[in-house]
């Protein structure tokens, strides 16, 4: 599969490196006084800071409601639980929704989780058991 490239607005460059890094454990690329590369699980995303808010709305999906826009990863199961684990583990996260399973006992079944990042941005990290079920209709 190929790397997805995504550019997000962010509030303080110092805030951002330090959760993409530290938190969300993603290895910075190149930088400027106003951006940002970072590998998030091998995929390109780029923090651009901007000063105004970025706005959300809400969807409702299976039992929740989810923010809209948002931005996140697909990971194999074992790899979400790790990452949930550790988030968890932490008392600094600001949670959108904890970790849980959507659409149990339904073609694509997921563990799920949002959190926001220092800025606000909203990120979903999705868990598959099986990533034919990603696409399964």
């Amino acid at each position: 599969m190929m790397p997805f490239h995504l550019a997000f607005p962010v509030r303080d460059l110092e805030q951002t490196r330090t959760f993409y890094r530290d938190v969300l454990g993603c290895t910075e690329g190149r930088s400027s006084d106003h951006w940002v590369d970072f590998s998030l699980f091998g995929h390109q995303i780029v923090a651009h800071v901007r000063d105004t808010p970025a706005g959300e709305t809400r969807t409702h999906v299976d039992t929740i409601d989810v923010p809209v826009p948002h931005f996140g990863v697909v990971l194999p199961m074992d790899e979400w639980k790790t990452l949930a684990e550790r988030l968890e583990a932490r008392d600094d996260i600001d949670w959108i929704e904890r970790p849980l399973t959507r659409f149990a006992g339904e073609v694509g079944e997921q563990a799920t989780l949002f959190i926001r990042d220092p800025s606000g941005n909203a990120l979903e990290f999705k868990g598959f058991a099986s990533m034919d079920q990603l696409f399964a209709a």
